[in-house]
């Protein structure tokens, strides 16, 4: 069975990473790596060179990074993508292919493969985020789907409303459980000498990405949130992994690298990669910010996380998570909540860490295997 597998990001791939070694591993399936977006960009640190010391090819390369972060370029990166895809697909057949997850490139390459009757197989469909544009992103790519891929019942509910087809939509779990329960993770020590960050310092791990519903108000959420580090900074080190490829992403990227200039305490990364990134979260205090890692990696261990604003809104919210607005002094009033309580008790509705075999037996179980 050729089996594409789509990804345009260091944060996908490492979601992936499990069960691309499950079908790297099987003679049954011949999968081919498709790699665009960040991972070919030099400004997002070339992860595509992640996926390669991992010991994977990458077969397929596209360009397709947007110049910028405006409106304007987000739009033209979209056109970018479908054309280098509609190219693609039409060289290159494969029996399934995975998409995972809600960016605006992932939608574009799915949807440059519709006219091909490319088969596609949707990787935590169902999901809501009604702060992020990639909401609609992601329901969208779920329709243009064969097979979609849930985490849990109550997003499997939902991509059954959206789709309209029961028989296709399975809740198998979340693939990072997978991740946590079979990679080792590095201990302080070994992370120390692979990044140079001492962990035995008390950290709050924090990665904030634009909303990009309400773009506009962007550089503002930011300034409320370095205006909180501004305190923290004092008793924490706070390790900020950057944002992402949104409209407004860049003008959140230079206003934290310019604030962190001289600072102590403040540690930014572009990439620790998915080893790194989770042993960083299973050692820190606690995070701060709006990923999506704050809801699914973050009830494994688990740790108390401060969702800030609307980004993930929709998502499941588990004991572990506050959410609150991006205002200083609500972050401020929290972190203090945090530190008197107790440690948070394990809360996982995300799987048993079987994710990546259940979805290799259902693709055997259709081609009658």
């Amino acid at each position: 069975m050729k089996v594409g597998i789509l990804t345009s990001s260091r944060a996908d791939f490492g979601i992936y990473l499990p069960l691309v070694k499950k079908l790297f591993e099987d003679d049954f399936f011949r999968p081919e790596i498709i790699a665009f977006g960040t991972h070919l960009s030099q400004k997002f640190g070339m992860t595509i060179g992640e996926i390669e010391n991992e010991g994977f090819p990458v077969r397929h390369k596209l360009q397709t990074m947007p110049d910028d972060d405006t409106p304007l370029s987000i739009a033209h990166s979209i056109s970018k993508t479908i054309g280098s895809f509609s190219e693609f697909w039409n060289n290159n057949q494969f029996d399934l292919v995975f998409a995972l997850g809600d960016r605006f490139e992932m939608l574009a390459a799915v949807l440059a493969g519709s006219p091909f009757n490319v088969t596609f197989a949707h990787i935590h469909a169902g999901e809501t985020t009604l702060g992020a544009i990639d909401n609609s992103y992601r329901h969208g790519i779920s329709l243009m789907s064969d097979i979609m891929f849930v985490s849990t019942d109550e997003y499997k509910q939902r991509a059954i409303e959206i789709t309209n087809r029961p028989g296709d939509v399975y809740n198998i779990g979340a693939l990072s459980i997978d991740n946590l329960k079979n990679v080792k993770l590095f201990s302080v020590k070994k992370f120390y000498g692979q990044y140079k960050i001492d962990l035995t310092k008390p950290t709050i791990l924090s990665t904030f990405h634009p909303e990009t519903v309400n773009y506009e108000k962007n550089i503002l959420y930011i300034n409320e949130l370095l205006g909180a580090f501004d305190s923290l900074k004092e008793r924490y080190q706070i390790i900020i992994t950057m944002p992402n490829a949104d409209t407004m992403g860049m003008q959140i990227r230079d206003r934290i690298e310019k604030y962190s200039i001289d600072k102590n305490n403040i540690v930014l990364v572009e990439s620790l990669g998915m080893k790194g990134y989770l042993s960083c979260m299973k050692h820190c205090k606690f995070m701060i910010g709006n990923t999506s890692s704050g809801f699914v990696e973050a009830a494994f261990f688990p740790k108390y996380v401060i969702n800030l604003g609307k980004r993930q809104e929709g998502r499941i919210l588990t004991p572990n998570i506050f959410s609150i607005p991006i205002k200083a002094t609500s972050i401020l009033n929290t972190v203090g909540e945090i530190e008197k309580l107790p440690e948070p008790s394990p809360n996982n509705i995300y799987g048993d860490g079987e994710t990546a075999r259940k979805i290799v037996e259902i693709l055997k179980k259709k081609h009658h295997v």
